[in-house]
């Protein structure tokens, strides 16, 4: 992307902002950001998780930039002391086009976000979203289940709301009544009923969810959990016969089940409404049309040989060409996909250890873990190796179990090759010790024999013996020189609680 200059003097504000957002969403830009400074508004874009420099705005039009945007967000722009949320509803080349805006005071100024909605992704449906054979297959059996809880989880701006809504359109058919409570209605859907939260008249997701329950829904969905209410009322309603989905802000699948038990929810509950867990994050995608290949390093052949038991030689490189960006165009998801079965559900239940609970998840090859559908998705080209390291969280992603493939992670456990150095290092060693090993000389003398000093035993003493004599003080003589007691001390260095009757 190359960075542009506007002609502000002759130029009206009104096209550069439309100029603005056009060239982002050309360039596929997620977020456009107005930062305020000093001396001018700089404008970046945010193109598969990294801000970019587009612009730069004098300080002489700042004001009048952030006062377009606020119009046709529908701010008030008379308030700038006070942060506020808009939206933008508009079509770029006949496509509709939907952006929320959000304004937030800060000490130069307004700082002005807009972020630009595109699930376009989300209405190809679950089978175009990036999810591997076996996470596909584990989903369609999910949303099979006539009722229970499926939760979506990770980070923000992890494509929680993609994969939500791509299950939604699975589920949107005329035999079944959905709806959904929202905060806000990112995507409206035809054949959905959809509910705005509005939390300043009291229609929070809690109150929202309690008047669902009374409109005979088939599947619920929500937004998000992020309370201990809601999180009780979307439980309840899964085991009372209602397939709900929802999202959550955890890493993995174990920390979401210890993020629900903390939220108040009984622990046979949860065991009882689960069904399943869709952990995931986003990787940059590298470009397939510049994309170069290398020898893969002796580290990166031991990380992928630990997780997913594959031998290779070669790997995918980013290399970067007029359309993408520093060899990256796009993202891929990374998901782990958790079927809770009834070995699960009755650890969850009776509180297993995490540790055990751990087994129970990934053991036997259950679960596929977030590492090992990177590093597949590193194998067949569709991101890099580092991307994947970037994305993955070693200190929480592993247990005690996956202490060796944590540690190949590290670089802590040696390669082959470090280890065929180490056996070649060991066996001249060993040699070198056996060539310094001789017979001993004739000719060495053996050491002279040393004979101790006899030590003359004392006479015992004997009370009884009538020659026996206490010593008197007179006789108690020594060298005061050659006897070092340290300071002298007196009672009253010890304090009165030392001198009892036993003294």
């Amino acid at each position: 992307m190359v960075f542009k200059e506007y002609d502000y003097d002759n130029q009206p504000i009104v096209e550069i902002v439309n100029e603005i957002m056009a060239d982002a969403v050309k360039n596929r830009a997620s977020d456009i950001h107005f930062d305020p400074t000093p001396d001018k508004l700089k404008v970046r874009f945010r193109i598969d998780g990294d801000l970019v420099d587009y612009a730069y705005v004098p300080n002489a039009f700042k004001k009048n930039m952030t006062t377009r945007i606020k119009i046709i967000s529908g701010m008030n722009i008379t308030e700038s002391r006070l942060p506020q949320d808009g939206a933008i509803k508009t079509e770029l080349e006949g496509k509709p086009l939907d952006m929320r805006v959000s304004a937030l005071p800060i000490v130069d100024g307004e700082k002005v976000v807009i972020r630009i909605l595109d699930y376009s992704t989300s209405l190809q449906g679950i089978d175009n979203i990036g999810f591997s054979d076996v996470n596909l297959e584990k989903v369609k059996r999910m949303l099979e289940v006539p009722n229970g809880i499926i939760l979506t989880t990770g980070a923000t701006g992890s494509g929680k709301s993609t994969t939500t809504y791509a299950m939604l359109q699975r589920l949107n058919t005329p035999e079944l009544n959905v709806i959904t409570v929202e905060d806000p209605v990112e995507m409206k859907i035809e054949g959905l009923n959809q509910v705005q939260v509005m939390a300043e008249i009291g229609l929070t997701f809690a109150a929202a969810l309690r008047s669902i329950l009374r409109q005979d829904p088939d599947v619920i969905m929500i937004g998000e959990i992020r309370d201990n209410e809601t999180a009780r009322i979307a439980v309840r309603s899964a085991i009372t016969g209602h397939l709900v989905v929802s999202t959550i802000h955890t890493n993995n699948t174990l920390n979401t089940i210890e993020r629900l038990t903390d939220m108040d929810i009984e622990r046979y509950l949860l065991g009882t409404a689960l069904v399943g867990l869709i952990s995931q994050r986003l990787a940059k995608k590298l470009c397939p049309k510049c994309r170069g290949s290398r020898p893969a390093t002796e580290y990166e052949k031991l990380v992928i040989k630990k997780a997913i038991n594959l031998d290779i030689d070669n790997l995918y490189t980013p290399v970067g060409c007029d359309d993408c960006l520093g060899g990256y165009r796009g993202r891929v998801p990374i998901h782990e996909v958790c079927e809770i079965d009834q070995d699960i559900k009755d650890a969850i239940t009776n509180s297993t250890p995490k540790e055990q609970l751990r087994k129970l998840v990934y053991g036997n090859n259950k679960t596929i873990s977030l590492l090992q559908d990177g590093l597949k998705k590193v194998v067949n080209g569709l991101t890099s190796f580092e991307e994947i390291l970037r994305v993955i969280d070693i200190e929480t992603d592993f247990g005690d179990g996956d202490e060796e493939l944590r540690m190949a992670l590290l670089g802590k456990l040696p390669t082959k090759k470090q280890e065929s150095e180490e056996d070649n290092t060991s066996q001249e060693n060993n040699n070198n010790q056996n060539e310094e090993i001789t017979q001993p000389s004739s000719d060495i003398k053996e050491p002279e024999k040393t004979t101790e000093p006899e030590i003359k035993s004392q006479p015992k003493i004997d009370p009884n013996n009538p020659d026996f004599e206490i010593p008197t003080e007179d006789k108690l003589s020594f060298n005061q020189s050659d006897v070092n007691f340290g300071e002298e001390m007196s009672y009253d260095d010890f304090g009165d609680d030392y001198l009892d009757d036993d003294y």
